[in-house]
């Protein structure tokens, strides 16, 4: 699978100068992690972003999102956002706020 570097790019500038943030290539895409724990992901076929079990169903009611899949298996707390989605410059924050959120409320790595 092909990186998304305009989406990269994209997240970069949401997150800014967050202390703790680190990238590392992951799933396909880059992968953004916050004190060593996977915040959000930037991969061809959308952002990834770590809501936290039982954190996500408001995004999943929203066109575009849906829960993440890896192979046959349902991520609880992880939402996969298309590009209708990640290109509305507010709805990506309100993503990224929450993971931010949720990410914050785990212990560092």
């Amino acid at each position: 699978m092909a990186r998304d570097t305009g989406l990269e790019e994209l997240v970069r500038q949401d997150l800014g100068n967050q202390p703790g943030l680190s990238e590392k290539p992951m799933f396909g895409g880059l992968a953004f992690l916050l004190n060593g724990n996977l915040l959000c992901g930037a991969r061809e076929d959308g952002m990834l972003v770590r809501l936290g079990k039982g954190n996500d169903h408001w995004a999943l009611a929203l066109p575009g999102i849906v829960q993440m899949v890896m192979g046959e298996r349902r991520m609880h707390g992880w939402v996969r956002a298309g590009a209708e989605v990640y290109g509305d410059d507010a709805l990506r924050q309100r993503l990224l706020d929450a993971a931010l959120s949720y990410v914050f409320s785990l212990p560092s790595k």
